[in-house]
């Protein structure tokens, strides 16, 4: 029997072994961090997405979150990405005919752009605009960065955030009305900080709880970790115009020696995740709040009926409104999805 023991696809028939009943069927919801690739010889396109969507949740949209996918191979190397924004165009085309459920898959999208262009970004912004056939609502801008060697680098150099060529790019930003996403180390959460304060008006989105690093130098220090990472997103709260996503956390931590022959269950997954997503909440607030699938990443360690069960569980003390800013309303307010999120006086049904 397969045994998912941190290999870099998912595996479906391990997965396949644990089912559970969906907690709150009608709870609306709206993913707002979620890829589609050709990667490894893993395919995660709409028909795979549709599955999952399928799966027994009440999706109702989605927001495609940049990862690299379907970059042209040819042209000057700024214009790359729109091959990605235009394969998101034709996924969110095949969705949005109907033959792959009443999910709007895909019904925004946030890209990539060489932030270091500065002012130069605009004309590249509007053609992704136009290429996304208006679903192109912001950027996402990876610059995790450690000084430990053990750290992968995903940023060239630290402080990227404060560089004035991406500061000026984040002005364009703001100008146009786009959003911005941020994928970093919590170590460097004040970064963050800084760039709301100089930005007021620009919609900033923390991906991931901020990214504590709970391995290399840290793995021994896990509580020294929380503290500090729970100051630092505390700090980043106190600025209204950013967001945080809910989720893409570790649920068996290095060194868990129980049964690996099934994979988690909703309470396990709830039971790990708890302190930093609470903390998270408690910081922000449900308006600024947003649970996220990050699948199929998150699909090597847990299904998405799971995945979304855990979520219910977290909020399941939640009033009416908070549930449909954690599930819904704050992910259309970041990506601008009129619409999308429905009723909050009806959203458990």
């Amino acid at each position: 029997m397969a045994v998912n023991t941190g290999q870099t696809s998912p595996d479906d028939d391990w997965l396949a072994r644990l089912e559970e009943p969906i907690l709150e069927p009608a709870l609306a919801i709206v993913d707002p961090h979620h890829h589609l690739w050709l990667r490894n010889g893993h395919t995660y396109l709409m028909p795979e997405l549709a599955a999952d969507l399928a799966s027994g949740h009440n999706i109702v949209a989605t927001v495609f979150a940049e990862c690299h996918s379907m970059y042209r191979q040819e042209g000057p190397a700024a214009e790359r990405a729109l091959g990605e924004t235009e394969f998101v165009a034709g996924q969110a085309a095949m969705s949005a005919g109907g033959q792959f459920g009443a999910a709007r898959a895909c019904a925004a999208m946030f890209g990539n752009v060489d932030m270091t262009l500065g002012a130069a970004v605009e004309p590249l912004l509007v053609r992704h605009i136009e290429t996304s056939g208006g679903r192109f609502r912001g950027v996402r801008y990876a610059t995790g960065w450690d000084a430990d060697d053990r750290i992968h680098n995903v940023a060239p150099s630290p402080r990227m955030l404060a560089d004035g060529r991406v500061r000026q790019a984040a002005a364009v930003l703001a100008a146009m009305n786009l959003s911005f996403d941020c994928w970093l180390y919590h170590p460097q959460l004040d970064e963050v900080a800084e760039l709301a304060d100089a930005f007021p008006d620009l919609t900033i989105v923390l991906n991931h709880v901020g990214s504590p690093i709970l391995g290399g130098p840290y793995r021994e220090n896990r509580a020294a970790v929380f503290e500090d990472w729970r100051a630092r997103i505390r700090r980043v709260a106190e600025r209204r115009n950013v967001y945080v996503k809910l989720g893409a956390l570790p649920i068996r931590m290095p060194g868990f020696d129980g049964d690996r022959s099934l994979p988690p269950g909703s309470e396990e997954v709830a039971a790990a995740w708890r302190p930093w997503i609470e903390t998270c909440i408690e910081a922000f607030g449900a308006p600024r709040a947003m649970f996220e699938s990050n699948f199929p990443v998150q699909k090597r360690w847990c299904s998405y009926q799971i995945c979304w069960n855990a979520f219910k569980r977290l909020a399941a003390d939640a009033t009416a409104a908070e549930t449909h800013d954690l599930f819904a309303g704050a992910a259309a307010r970041a990506y601008r999805m009129e619409g999308a999120a429905g009723d909050p006086q009806t959203i458990r049904g």
